[in-house]
Order: structure tokens, then sequence, then C-alpha cells
């Protein structure tokens, strides 16, 4: 089901937590989309380090519970951003920016979160349409960078994405971040089967980013 751009990002900020998902196969990517889903996360994004990537969005999309979003992650050119639209993605995310494929994600309204790691590249990002940045290695630059940024960038919306945890998520949000984007802190019961666990630090984590944005 198609959702306008703005419904998109709305639904992201809104809840301020994106899963990254690193799955073996359609089935497993699934059980860990719905898992997610009952823990109240907003948005899934399919990594392209994931083999058959695209036939995994095209899987979720037509079976997993409409309610969550589904984007694309590692997205490096726009011949795979094309692609992964047209599976189903609904977002798109880089680890850097690419402007061709801002470009491309502009021409079909669908929302482009590219990485950045300095002021610069923040600004570069925002100028060619994003308005999600994704703060890239998080774990290198840390919630201080966000709050560094958002004193002379007030407009930026940032994303950090690595090294987000249950224990510093509430800094990332206290320093401005409008929602964090988060990989194995999530997801890693899924290599032990135990999706469970995955729903239970979904809750935890959309918790404490409500907690933190109370203050």
């Amino acid at each position: 089901m198609w959702i306008a751009k703005a419904g998109v990002l709305g639904k992201i900020t809104a809840a301020g937590l994106i899963a990254v998902i690193r799955a073996e196969s359609p089935d497993h990517a699934a059980r860990i989309a719905e898992a997610c889903a009952l823990g109240g996360v907003a948005a899934l994004e399919i990594t392209y380090t994931v083999p058959g990537a695209s036939g995994v969005i095209e899987h979720l999309t037509k079976n997993c519970s409409a309610e969550i979003l589904l984007g694309a992650g590692t997205v490096l050119d726009p011949e795979t951003a094309r692609i992964a639209i047209l599976a189903g993605a609904q977002f798109v995310v880089s680890p850097a920016l690419n402007p061709e494929t801002a470009r491309l994600c502009n021409r079909y309204q669908v929302a482009y979160m590219p990485g950045a790691g300095t002021v610069g590249e923040v600004i570069e990002a925002m100028e060619c349409g994003a308005e999600i940045v994704k703060v890239f290695p998080g774990e290198i630059l840390g919630p201080a960078f966000v709050k560094a940024v958002k004193g002379p960038l007030p407009q930026a919306q940032l994303m950090p994405t690595g090294g987000v945890s249950l224990e510093n998520v509430d800094e990332w949000i206290k320093a401005g971040a409008v929602a964090v984007g988060v990989g194995g802190n999530l997801t890693a019961g899924a290599k032990q089967g135990d999706f469970t666990s995955i729903t239970r630090i979904a809750r935890q984590f959309v918790d404490k980013i409500k907690e933190a944005r109370s203050r």
C-alpha cells in the first residue's frame, strides 16, 4: 500500500524508531518484522547487504502487517533505489549521500535518508531534499554530535544509526534526534529463534524514547 511521503516521515518521527533488519531468508525477515510490529516499531529497514534484499522487501510487503513501514537500507546508487521502490520500499536509507539517488527518490516522492558525519554533509544532504539525515556512524560520532549540529542547524532532523542501545537511546533523543535506527541491539535474539525478545526489547526502546521526549 502506497503511503504519501509526508505520512511516512510523520510515522517514523512519531514512533522514533527504525529497526535495521538483516535476515537469512524472507520467512526469517517476516518473523522479525512481525515481532518488531508487536513491539511498536514504526518502520523496518531491509539492508542491501542481505542477499536477495529486493525479494525480502517484496515478500514483507505482501505478508506483513500493513501498519509497519518497509524501507531499503545500504542503498548506494539510484539503480538499487529504483529496484527497491518497485519491490515496495516506502523509504530509502544510505550510508552516505548520493545526489543521483536523492534525485530519483525526489522524483518518485519517496523519503530518502542519507548518512552524514559532518556539518557540511548534513547541509548538503538537506540541500538535496533529505528531510531526515542519518547520523552515521553513530557509535563514533555520539549524541554530542547531534547536539552540536542542532545549534547552528535547529531545522535539521537527525537520525543516528549504529551504537544506539537501550542504555543510551535517551541521550540521543535528548540531544535532538528525531528518531534512531537500531540493528543488532534490537534483533539479536532472532539468531537463536527468540523472537519474543525482539518484541520485548522493541517495547523498551519505544518506552524509553517516549520518556526521553517527555522530559
